[in-house]
C-alpha cells in the first residue's frame, strides 16, 4: 500500500489539523502540556524508569511527533542513562519539510526535533529503526495502518499512548482489534493513557484485560483515562547474562552485528582466518547499494527496502563519527532486461508511488541523459542508492565498536566446542587449543559456515563471483552504478568493477578468461558498446565466494539443531543450540542487508522490540529449512 503523507493544515488559532479526519493532532491550549500531563504523567513514565533500565513505549498515531519528542526531553532531564525504546505507527506521516515547521512550535524541543528531522526516514512502508543518543534512545516508527502494523511487532511494552484522532473521527484505532494487540505486548504492569473517556473506549479496554480509571484531564478536556494492566503478576527473574560475545568472520556481516553489540555495551572477540577485516567474499572493491522492488512487494523486495533505508542511516552515522568509511551515493540505475520488464518496473512506480528521491522510473532518453551512454531501455532510478566499498565498511564498523571488539586475524578455527557446565562456546584451532570463548557465539563465517557440523540444519550455498577490473579514467561514463543482469560501477581509484559471474558449488580461486569474457558480455548488455577494444586476457579482477541462501534470504537468528521436524511445527518450538546464533547467506546482497541484521540479531539478544516485522523476522530464521524443504537456486542473483 503507498503511504501518503499528510497534508499541513491548522485551524484558525493555529493548531495543526487533518483534513483526512477532520480533526486536530493536539490540544489548542498547549500540545506539549497535553502531552505531558496526559501521556508521561496518566503512563507513571517516572515510576516506570525508577525501576526499569529499559523503557518500551507504543504510541497509536505518530502524528507531529510531539509525544515523542517530549517524552525524550523528560528522559534526558530525569533518567539521561536509562533506555528509551519508543514505538509508533502512522498511517498518514508528514514529510520532512512539514515536520520541521510543526516542530518550530516547540522551540524548547528545538535540538530533539532536528535530530528527529536528520534521520526522519522515506515514507515507505513498513518499520524503520531510528536511533539517537548513542543508542540510548531508539524510535521505531512503522508507516502504514495500525491494524496490519501492530499484530506484526515484537516488543515487551511497559506504556501505552492512546493517541490516534477522535473515536468518532478515527474508529479503527479505537477498536477490538486494536486492545488485543496492546494486551499482547503488554509486558506485567502495564499502564496506559488517553485523553478520551468514551465509553466504548473504556469498555473495549477493560475487556482485553486493562483496569481504567477516570482521572482530571487537560486543557478543555475535564476528564482523561488512565490504566493498568489487570494481570501484572511479574514473571520471575531472567537469570543474569554475561554480555559477552565470539563473532567468526569479520566481513560485513560480522562487523555489523558486533558493532551492534559493542554499542549496547557487549564486549565482543572477533575471530578471522584473513590477515584484515572484509577479504572474503565482502573484499571487493566496490558494491552495489539499493533495494529490490516488486509489484506485488513480496518478501525480497520489503527486506531489502528495510535494509536500505536503515542502511543509510548506519552509514551516515559512521561518515559522522569519522569513521574510514568509502562510498558514493551516485544514485543507481537499474536498467529492464527488455520491453516486458519495463512495463513491469513501470507498473511498480505507479502502483506503489514511491517518494521520487527514493526511486523514479525513467524513459530511456532520460536513462540516456543521466549515465551519458546510449541505452535502449529505461528502468528505476534510485538517487540514494550508490556504490560502497565493502572493506572500508568492515574497517568503519570496527572503529566505531572501539575497544569492545578485539579482533584476531591470521586466526582459522577449526572446531567448535560447547562447555554445558560453564554454558560456554569455545573455538579450537586445528591442534585442540582453545583460541577464544563466550557465552554468546555468532556464526558469520561466510561460506566457512558450511564446514561446523552445528550448523547443519543451514543449506547455505557457495557461490563463485569474479569481477573484472577495467581501467578507468576520472569523470568517465558511468558516474554512478547501472545494473542489467549485472552491474558496472563508476570510477573508483583508476578502476571501473563489472560483473559479477555466479557459479554456484564453484571452489575454484583463480581469475578465468572465460569469466572475463562472460563479464564483458555482460557489460555490454548494459551499456551496448562499452567493452569495445577491451582486451579481456589483460584484465584484473578479484574471486570472491559468496554464502548464498536458496530462497535469497539471509539466514539470521538462533541456529537449529539438525534433526527432522514435523512440518506443523511452529518456529518458535523448533529446538535451536543454546547461545549459537547465524548471521549469513547473504549472496550478492550483503551491502544493502548488514546493517539491518546486524540490529535485528543484536535487538533480538538484548530483548528489545525488533526493527523488522515478525513476518519478515520469520522468513529471515535460519530454522525455516527444516519445515520445509529448500527448492534449488537457479541463474545469477542481480
Amino acid at each position: 500500500m503507498p503511504i501518503k503523507a499528510a497534508q499541513l493544515n491548522h485551524t484558525q488559532d493555529g493548531t495543526p489539523y487533518s483534513d483526512t479526519f477532520k480533526d486536530v493532532y493536539h490540544s489548542s491550549t498547549s500540545g506539549l502540556g497535553q502531552s505531558r500531563h496526559v501521556f508521561w504523567t496518566g503512563c507513571e513514565c517516572a515510576r516506570h524508569f525508577e525501576t526499569h533500565a529499559n523503557l518500551g513505549i507504543l504510541e497509536t498515531g505518530f502524528g507531529i511527533g510531539l509525544n515523542f519528542l517530549s517524552t525524550w526531553n523528560e528522559r534526558n532531564q530525569t533518567f539521561p542513562e536509562n533506555q528509551l525504546h519508543f514505538i509508533s505507527v502512522e498511517k498518514f506521516p508528514f514529510t520532512r519539510a512539514d515536520l520541521a515547521r510543526l516542530h518550530e512550535a516547540f522551540p524548547e524541543l528545538a535540538p530533539l526535533a532536528a535530530q528527529l528531522q536528520a534521520q526522519w526516514p522515506d515514507l515507505v512502508p513498513g518499520l524503520h529503526r531510528l536511533s539517537f543518543e548513542h543508542g540510548r534512545v531508539t524510535l521505531t516508527l512503522g508507516l502504514g495502518d495500525a491494524l496490519e502494523l501492530l499484530p506484526q511487532i515484537n516488543a515487551r511494552v511497559d506504556a501505552f499512548y492512546l493517541d490516534g484522532f477522535s473515536p468518532a473521527k478515527n474508529p479503527e484505532l479505537w477498536s477490538p482489534a486494536v486492545y488485543a494487540q496492546l494486551r499482547r505486548l503488554a509486558a506485567p504492569g502495564a499502564t496506559l493513557a488517553t485523553w478520551s473517556v468514551t465509553g466504548h473506549v473504556r469498555r473495549g479496554l477493560q475487556e482485553a484485560g486493562f483496569h481504567v480509571e477516570r482521572r482530571p484531564g487537560f486543557g478543555s478536556k475535564r476528564e482523561m483515562l488512565t490504566g493498568r494492566l489487570a494481570d501484572d503478576t511479574p514473571p520471575p527473574p531472567a537469570p543474569a547474562r554475561e554480555r559477552r560475545a565470539l563473532v567468526l568472520g569479520a566481513g560485513v556481516a560480522g562487523t555489523s552485528v558486533a558493532e551492534r553489540l559493542a554499542a549496547r555495551g557487549w564486549q565482543i572477540t572477533l575471530l578471522d582466518e584473513n590477515a584484515a577485516p572484509g577479504q572474503g567474499a565482502s573484499g571487493n572493491r566496490a558494491g552495489v547499494f539499493r533495494p529490490l522492488p516488486s509489484l506485488d512487494d513480496n518478501r525480497l523486495a520489503r527486506i531489502t527496502r528495510a535494509g536500505f533505508v536503515y542502511g543509510k542511516g548506519h552509514l551516515a552515522r559512521l561518515l559522522a563519527g569519522g569513521h574510514p568509511l568509502r562510498w558514493g551515493q551516485t544514485g543507481v540505475l537499474h536498467l529492464a532486461r527488455d520491453d516486458k520488464q519495463a512495463g513491469k518496473m513501470r507498473a511498480v512506480v505507479e502502483t506503489h508511488q514511491p517518494p521520487a528521491d527514493y526511486l523514479q522510473y525513467l524513459e530511456p532518453e532520460a536513462a540516456t541523459a543521466l549515465i551519458g551512454w546510449p541505452v535502449a531501455q529505461g528502468g528505476w532510478f534510485f538517487p540514494q542508492g550508490g556504490w560502497i566499498q565493502p572493506p572500508s565498511l568492515c574497517a568503519a564498523n570496527l572503529a566505531a565498536a572501539g575497544d569492545r571488539v578485539e579482533a584476531r586475524f591470521n586466526t582459522r578455527v577449526a572446531q567448535l566446542v560447547r562447555d554445558s557446565g560453564r554454558a560456554c562456546w569455545q573455538a579450537l584451532d586445528a591442534s585442540g587449543a582453545v583460541l577464544a570463548e563466550a557465552p554468546v557465539l555468532i556464526l558469520a563465517n561466510g561460506v566457512g559456515i558450511r564446514q561446523l557440523p552445528e550448523a547443519g540444519a543451514l543449506p547455505v550455498r557457495l557461490a563463485r563471483g569474479q569481477v573484472s577490473h577495467l581501467p578507468a579514467e576520472a569523470g568517465s561514463a558511468p558516474k554512478m552504478v547501472v545494473c542489467r543482469l549485472g552491474y558496472v560501477s563508476p570510477e573508483v581509484d583508476g578502476v571501473r568493477c563489472a560483473g559479477a559471474t555466479f557459479m554456484a558449488d564453484d571452489e575454484g580461486t583463480e581469475l578465468r578468461l572465460a569469466e572475463h569474457q562472460e563479464n564483458l558480455e555482460k557489460l555490454d548488455f548494459i551499456l551496448p558498446g562499452y567493452s569495445a577494444g577491451i582486451d579481456p586476457a589483460a584484465l584484473d579482477g578479484r574471486v570472491g565466494f559468496r554464502p548464498a541462501s536458496p530462497d535469497r534470504l539471509p539466514m539470521v537468528g538462533p541456529v537449529p539443531v539438525h534433526q527432522p521436524v514435523a512440518k506443523e511445527t511452529p518456529l518458535h518450538a523448533i529446538e535451536r543450540h543454546p547461545g549459537l546464533y547465524a548471521v549469513s547467506g547473504f549472496g550478492a546482497r550483503g551491502l544493502v542487508w548488514a546493517s539491518l541484521m546486524g540490529e535485528l540479531l543484536a535487538s533480538q539478544l538484548e530483548g528489545e522490540p525488533l526493527p523488522l516485522e515478525q513476518d519478515l523476522v520469520d522468513a529471515l530464521d535460519p530454522a525455516r529449512y527444516l519445515l520445509k524443504p529448500p527448492r534449488p537456486q537457479k541463474g545469477n542473483e542481480e
